[in-house]
Order: structure tokens, then sequence, then C-alpha cells
């Protein structure tokens, strides 16, 4: 008899939650964007009703205590899992770092850093920002944040970042350790607004022709290229590389904004189109900044979403030629969906598609993840990446761009113009694995830090920099001797032969990276590149 009390009981309780949470969702779906209203169906056999019931159960009758958050949010993560690839679940420290660089924007003391024997490494303080205002130099060590110690004491970086950044207007209290001075140095630094750049490089790459490399599709990098046009076009840019190899995307509306400066008036960039959701269509404005000069669109096996986009349309409307490799294939287009307390869900909702009708987004198996996330190496071992003639496609796959009616694919991704196979040569096992462990970019931050104000005094400019510093071999050597003493060796002479003059490239281009800045970086390392060289042989 108690027995069953106790059952009537759970089961009144249970059925009183139930109509309490009923109450709410109702209540919370009158809030939602009018963009995503959704109807909710809490009628006694309808699915969302069986979810609620198994998780009232489980938080309030299960024999153990449970995390009720986290339970729910394994449930959203499960339900997307078996949508497409695309869809996901955020929580809010997830949000709040995945927006930061598609804002433009985070707030902080304003330098770039990196850890070197567990000290934090100033390497550039940001231009105008708060910390080249109160006088922090490349070379310093950042040692204490308001008093507590960072240096020594094995913290993440993560963490590290968590105690420089906070809200605008708020101070932080720096020590720090200066080359050259004996007492510790303390700063008081106000925090601001600090501008996170999406276009990585700008500059001349050869006499007439400019280059710029978007690494990624910000709230601010239409106004960047802008900028960047501007600048080639008074340095006497009449033809234009667009770089856009490893970019993984961004907003739809900044790939819209790029497109439109390559454009004329009324042209189709591209349409949007799902089940839900009627066909949307953006076009050209027709007030782009480089409506005449050529255009060779970079891309590569990375080259995804929003990049896409843009070489989709400068492709399809015979605007540009496309070099490199067949691109990523994401054309699936996200909703973000903010949930009460900060998380979000990115839901698929519909297809791009370029001015010729091609899908980008390339085939998938619902829930199938992993086959998915392998599409780099099934490339690699079909011969895909080295081999042109390894690329097949069904005839019923052809279309045709809409001026000069060439002959394109649809399928999937975006097929280049000129295909440039990958050198699995230049990049050997043995750099990857150097690279992997840190051990490149750490051997070159010792180095400048030990030698910052020699190589200030005897390469005053970058282009005397570019023309005769020369890698020392004792760096070199430096990175051998640790990848070693971390069982890291060349398989032979050969892979250390070919790895060699990448290696010394590299290190070369990192260096000038921290003395100058990352267009000085590409300057250099853009010389290695066959997708590169291929582009300057055809212009």
């Amino acid at each position: 008899m108690a027995k069953n009390t106790i059952f009537y009981q759970q089961r009144n309780t249970l059925t009183f939650l139930l109509h309490s949470v009923a109450i709410v969702i109702l209540f919370f779906s009158c809030y939602l964007p009018s963009s995503a209203q959704l109807t909710i169906n809490l009628s006694q056999d309808s699915p969302l009703r069986k979810l609620q019931m198994a998780e009232l159960a489980i938080t309030n009758l299960y024999v153990d205590s449970v995390d009720e958050n986290k339970i729910v949010e394994d449930a959203i993560k499960g339900m997307l899992e078996k949508l497409d690839p695309h869809s996901s679940y955020a929580n809010p420290e997830e949000v709040k770092a995945m927006n930061e660089p598609l804002q433009g924007n985070f707030e902080g003391i304003g330098v770039q850093f990196n850890i070197v024997d567990d000290t934090l490494l100033v390497i550039q303080p940001v231009s105008n920002g708060p910390s080249e205002k109160v006088g922090i130099m490349a070379g310093d060590r950042i040692v204490t944040v308001n008093d507590t110690a960072i240096a020594g004491v094995k913290m993440s970086k993560e963490e590290i970042m968590k105690r420089l950044r906070g809200p605008k207007g708020t101070k932080v209290e720096l020590g720090i350790i200066r080359r050259g001075v004996k007492d510790k140095l303390k700063f008081t630094i106000k925090r601001d607004k600090i501008p996170l750049k999406s276009i990585d490089a700008v500059y001349m790459i050869r006499p007439e022709v400019g280059y710029i490399r978007i690494g990624n599709f910000a709230e601010t990098t239409g106004s960047e290229l802008v900028e960047g046009l501007k600048k080639l076009k008074k340095q006497g840019m009449k033809d234009l590389i667009l770089d856009l190899q490893g970019n993984g995307g961004g907003y739809l509306q900044a790939a819209v904004e790029v497109a439109n400066e390559f454009l004329p008036k009324n042209d189709l960039i591209v349409y949007t189109e799902g089940r839900s959701v009627k066909r949307t269509e953006y076009h050209a404005r027709g007030d782009g900044s480089f409506l005449e000069g050529r255009v060779f669109v970079l891309v590569n096996e990375y080259t995804a979403s929003a990049a896409e986009i843009v070489t989709g349309a400068l492709q399809d409307q015979d605007r540009g030629l496309v070099i490199g490799r067949r691109t990523f294939g994401k054309g699936l287009v996200q909703r973000p969906i903010e949930l009460p307390d900060g998380s979000m869900i990115r839901l698929t909702v519909s297809d791009y598609y370029t001015p010729a009708g091609r899908c980008i987004q390339k085939p998938y198996v619902k829930g199938d993840n992993e086959d998915y996330a392998k599409d780099f190496d099934n490339r690699l071992k079909n011969g895909e990446l080295t081999n042109s003639d390894s690329i097949h496609f069904a005839d019923s796959l052809k279309c045709y761009t809409l001026r000069e009616h060439r002959q394109v694919y649809g399928g999937g991704a975006i097929m280049p113009d000129v295909f440039v196979p990958l050198d699995t040569l230049q990049y050997t096992p043995y750099h990857r694995k150097m690279v992997a462990n840190g051990l490149v970019v750490s051997n070159c931050l010792k180095y400048i830090d030990n030698n910052r104000k020699q190589l200030k005094k005897d390469y005053p400019t970058f282009k005397v920099f570019k023309e005769n510093f020369i890698v020392p071999q004792e760096l070199l050597d430096a990175i051998y001797k640790e990848a070693e003493a971390s069982d890291i060796t060349p398989k032979d002479e050969q892979e250390a032969q070919d790895t060699f003059a990448y290696l010394s490239a590299q290190v070369k281009a990192l260096i000038a990276r921290d003395l100058f800045d990352m267009d000085e970086y590409f300057e250099i390392i853009n010389e290695t590149s066959d997708i590169v060289k291929k582009a300057l042989s055809l212009i």
C-alpha cells in the first residue's frame, strides 16, 4: 500500500510539472524572434510532450542526482547529430568565443602574444590600442595580472586570456619584465574595444598585381576589402589575386559585400532555398570599387561556405578565374536560434546555390558525421588532390557560366578552372610533426626574443630584411635538436633534405611576421606556394 501511495504521489508530481512546463513553453514561444516563430504542439501524443515527460521523469525520479542542464544539452546535441553535419549546439561560453572573430572586435588590452617557456611574451601591441598607449612593447613579458602570477604557474592560454580581457572601461594592472630593465615594471591599462581583422594580407605581389588574402568573412570584411583595394590601386594595381585558401567562411552578408566589389549591377551573387524557406536572391548593387581589372581567385580543399559563395559567383559570372583545388563543399545555411541562457542552436534551414544554379553543398549521409569529417583523407586516397585525372563528374552535373558559357560542374563544392595539384613532398611528415608540436613557432620566438634589438638594427625595413636575411643554421639546428628530443626524426636523409627548403622559408616568414606584420609574413611564404605561383604565371 505504501508503495502504491508513493507511486501515485510521484505520478501526480510529474503531471503537475508537465502542466507547469507546458505553460512556460507556451509563454516563451511568444518571445521568439518574428523570423523564427514556432508552433508548439502539446497534444497528448505529440513528440514534444514525450520528450518533456522523459526529461522530467529522469530529473525528478532517477535514483541518483542528475545535472538537468547537461541532460537537456545532451538531448539537443543528440537530435542535431541525426540531421546534417553543420547543425550544431553551442553553450554560452562557446557562443561568445564563436562570435568574436565574426563581430570583428573584442574587449581587452590589445596585445598579440604567445606562451614561451611558461611565460606570456608580447609579440606586438595592437597599433593605437590600450597597451601601446601606455608603453607596452614587443618582447615584454607579462608576469602578473592584478597581482596574480601568470608566469611559471602552468596557467592555460585560455585562462590567461580570460584575465586580460574584460568590459570596456575597466582597468587591469600588469606586472612586466623587460630586457635591460632591472626591476619589474607596472602598468595600469584601461580596457577598450580591440579590432579583429578578417583580412590577413594586402600588398603588391608584382608590379601592377595586387594580392589580398581574406581569412574569414566577418561583419567588417566588406569595409576592410574596400580599404585594401583603395590602397593597392594607389600603388598601381591593375589585376588582383584574391586568396581564399583555407578560408572557412563566416557571414553570408559579408560574402555578398565582397562579391559586390567585383560584379556589375544586378548580377546574381547567390540564392538560398529550403523546405520551409522561400528562395531569396542576393544581387550586386553595381557600386563596387574593382569592376574592371582581372581577378584570380585562389582556393583549396579548406575553402568553405561564404568563401565558396564568392568563388562561385565570380566563376559563374565569368568575372574571375578560379585556381587551385576543389573547395570543401559547405553549402548549408544555418539560422542561429538563441536560447534563454545565452546558448544557441545553429539549425540548417536552406541551401546555397551559385548564380548558375549549382548547389554548393557536397553529398552527405544524415547522422554519418565521421565519414564527412574524413573527406580530406578520402580525396587524398583517391588521388583527387594530386591528379586532375582522378576527378570525374557525371554529365548530368554539367552547368555553364552565364556570360561565356564555359563548362563548370555542380554536385557540390566549386571546381577550379585551373587545377594545381597538392605537393605532398613540400610539407613532409617530419616537418608536419615539428609544427604540430609547436617546435617551429617556439624556437622562432626564442630567437627573436634574444636578438630583437640587433635584428631591428640590421633590418630597419622589410625590404632590407627580405633581400638580406638568411635563416641562421643554429636556429634550424635548435629546431632539429628539440624535435629529436621529442622522438621526431626524418625517416631518411631524403626527407631531411626535402624538409629544409620549406622549413627555412617558414622560419623566415615567422620572423618577418613578428618584426613587421602579417603582410610581410605572406609576402615571404607565398613565394613557396604552388597555387600563388600558378596565378602569377597566368598573369
